[in-house]
């Protein structure tokens, strides 16, 4: 009985002293967008990471802002190790080389991840998707593809669209029966801009335009539209609070967040070494129970509940006519292209 006594003091001793050195180091210091966005890595990556890694996580939140990143690299004090980014601050911090260059070999291979979501100076994390939207209560005919969004006559009613040039052409030409692989190749011809718009114009008078994430929702909610484009955690959230709203997958948009390493990080290593923890195929499942988002990684499909896995953008079911936002092409001719859509909705 002493000796049994014996060993489970040095047992629990040598876990208080494992536990203390890992909360006694350096913490490892990641910004992300915080609300219910972060609450999930929170969950699923930040809690684990000392754990399994003996090193603490300090959080850090911040609203997307490359300003606040760039000032911290310009003041030369980089004091934050890890940033979650979306892809348009993806692609300007790479080509301005604000972010650091990524060692692939430390993370993983780039196969298993999504077309689109690997970069030299950023690792993809989660996947998100603009997709079609209804409250089932109010419908008796369901909309079951993205092209009865155009269908005024079967579903009669207003458009609730996001007020913003991007992913609303992309449907309008997937929705005019523009193959998914065939889009920006046709957006980026006069002809092809002529024939979005020209959609577009078959439900202008029936658009009603959100802005903020949390609109969209409220307008179903409301019955202010019939149907609305929406980010698909925000219809999941609105369900959750016992809504019955409907998804449409089929022409979903795609996007991801990235992880990136700001220029200046005191320790390069340890911020690799935190994102290669992030985007292990077990943790990036574990996201998806706290938020709809899917792993960006193929070999974390396979983990994720399948009560969770239908929720999800990336699941098979639903990935089978998406198309993935090219915010690349947006970089080059989003200037332009926003232009023509301001003055479009002036006449």
């Amino acid at each position: 009985m002493f000796r049994k006594r014996m060993f489970l003091a040095a047992t629990t001793l040598a876990y208080g002293l494992a536990l203390g050195a890992a909360f006694a180091a350096e913490p490892i210091s990641v910004m992300s967008f915080g609300g219910a966005y972060q609450e999930a890595p929170r969950k699923a990556v930040f809690s684990a990471y000392p754990q399994a890694e003996g090193r603490p996580v300090s959080e850090q939140e911040y609203g997307g802002e490359i300003a606040k990143i760039k000032a911290m690299i310009d003041s030369g004090n980089t004091t934050i190790d890890v940033v979650d980014v979306d892809a348009p601050t993806l692609l300007q911090g790479c080509d301005e080389g604000i972010f650091e260059q990524i060692d692939w070999d430390k993370i993983g291979p780039k196969s298993e991840w999504l077309a689109g979501t690997t970069s030299d100076c950023g690792v993809g994390t989660i996947v998100y998707a603009t997709i079609l939207s209804f409250d089932e209560q109010k419908l008796a005919n369901k909309p079951t593809k993205l092209a009865d969004l155009f269908d005024l006559k079967t579903f009669p009613g207003k458009r609730g669209l996001w007020k913003n040039p991007a992913t609303n052409l992309e449907f309008a030409l997937l929705a005019d029966g523009v193959p998914p692989g065939e889009v920006y190749k046709t957006l980026a011809t006069p002809e092809g801009l002529d024939r979005a718009f020209a959609k577009l114009d078959t439900i202008k008078n029936e658009i009603v335009w959100w802005e903020a994430g949390a609109q969209a929702p409220q307008l179903l909610a409301s019955g202010e539209v019939t149907m609305t484009t929406a980010w698909n955690g925000r219809i999941f959230n609105a369900n959750k609070e016992g809504r019955t709203f409907g998804i449409v997958w089929d022409n979903q948009i795609l996007d991801s967040n990235y992880w990136v390493i700001p220029k200046g990080a005191k320790d390069v290593t340890a911020s690799l070494d935190f994102i290669h923890f992030a985007v292990e195929p077990k943790i990036l499942a574990g996201i998806a129970k706290y938020i709809p988002y899917g792993p960006v990684r193929s070999t974390a499909a396979a983990e994720v509940a399948p009560d969770d896995a239908k929720n999800l953008p990336t699941s098979p079911a639903n990935l089978t006519t998406s198309l993935t936002l090219d915010n690349g092409f947006w970089a080059d001719h989003g200037d332009e292209i926003r232009k023509r859509f301001t003055t479009w909705l002036s006449n």
